[in-house]
């Protein structure tokens, strides 16, 4: 129908026919998958059980910056788990948006009970303690803590840091493995608030030596050469995501899971894995 005709009425009853035409078919409309009415992403997530923070919205909390996980690229938050979780939001027909804040909220479930995000991203180590508190989809990823040190240091391992400060992020189990270890090496553990804090100050000399996962202390290194990897520590943690521990939590969790076996059995997420470290996965 062409509606520049419907804009040029000749008398009132075509004007009102056409007005309730106009109803008829927006009323048609919203129910149509990505209309933008009271259907499409709505249907989807409520007939998945799963209720939003904000309608139409995939909400996820996360602490930038965690490259290469999660980052900013100019206004745009970008990286592996945005890609990941995008799996899920494309699935509901939802678009991901992400909320920066303090990564204690995200393990410890506060963000998700002040219904700040559906979902929290990060890297996130699964652990005990974690579970406890909030819900986890499978794991997505293995991991390990590595060393990182300036090029020329003569440092290749925690033994050979007694007396000297080591940097570490703020609630993460980096920090918590150089707390343990720094009772038998006797160095003192720095803490800051997020990763690139961590590394600016190994770079300046305010710390000698830096703990974090291998992930994005490899990504630090290809950025910043005069830095190295001298050591990789066995503590074999795995990823996850978070969500809620009861409501749409875990119905979120589920979905994910579903999504990821069929990502890992399709070939999608090598594909992801690759654009985000360079190789694909070992098997």
């Amino acid at each position: 129908m062409n509606i520049s005709i419907l804009r040029k009425p000749r008398v009132a009853a075509v004007t009102a026919t056409v007005a309730a035409l106009v109803l008829a078919l927006s009323a048609c409309g919203s129910d149509e998958p990505g209309s933008g009415g009271s259907g499409g992403s709505e249907d989807k997530a409520a007939a998945a059980g799963i209720t939003l923070v904000k309608p139409g919205k995939l909400t996820v909390c996360t602490h930038l910056p965690y490259k290469p996980f999660q980052f900013k690229e100019g206004t745009e938050v970008v990286g592996f788990d945005v890609d990941l979780l995008d799996l899920l939001a494309n699935d509901l027909g939802l678009e991901q948006e992400v909320v920066n804040i303090e990564w204690a909220q995200v393990t410890s479930g506060a963000a998700f009970q002040a219904k700040k995000c559906d979902m929290g991203m990060g890297a996130m180590t699964i652990t005990p303690e974690r579970q406890a508190a909030i819900s986890i989809t499978a794991p997505y990823m293995d991991a390990t803590q590595v060393l990182l040190v300036k090029k020329d240091s003569p440092y290749k391992s925690l033994a050979d840091l007694k007396g000297k400060k080591v940097g570490v992020q703020a609630d993460t189990t980096g920090k918590d493995f150089a707390d343990k270890e720094s009772k038998v090496h006797g160095f003192e553990v720095i803490t800051f608030n997020d990763l690139a804090l961590q590394g600016n100050n190994l770079k300046s000399g305010r710390v000698d030596a830096a703990i974090n996962d291998n992930g994005v202390l490899y990504d630090f290194v290809k950025a910043n050469p005069d830095t190295a990897v001298v050591t990789e520590f066995d503590t074999g943690e795995q990823y996850g995501f978070a969500a809620l521990k009861d409501g749409s939590g875990p119905k979120l969790v589920e979905k994910f899971n579903t999504l990821l076996a069929q990502a890992k059995t399709d070939g999608k997420y090598n594909e992801i894995y690759k654009k985000w470290f360079g190789v694909e996965p070992k098997k």
